[in-house]
């Protein structure tokens, strides 16, 4: 699943950023901000109408993102304990 498909307030661990090769500079972006392997995200809003942008958190920051960026961050289930 990626961070587009998610449920509000619901918490994912990031598996991976995986780009199309013409975007490959926006992925590299997604993961200097904070998108990494196994850090907790949720969506806490999505906007509206449309649902975009969507704004999410990762660790312990907010960010909103447009749901084409949002694809991009492919989502693990965290662990229970999370």
């Amino acid at each position: 699943m990626n961070l587009d498909q998610a449920k509000l307030r619901q918490s994912w661990k990031v598996k991976a950023v995986q780009a199309d090769p013409e975007f490959a500079e926006l992925g590299r972006q997604l993961e200097e901000i904070g998108f990494l392997p196994n850090e907790e995200v949720r969506v806490l809003t999505r906007g509206f109408p449309g649902g975009d942008p969507l704004v999410v958190q990762v660790g312990l920051s907010s960010f909103a993102l447009r749901r084409h960026e949002a694809q991009m961050v492919q989502l693990q289930e965290a662990s229970p304990d999370a």
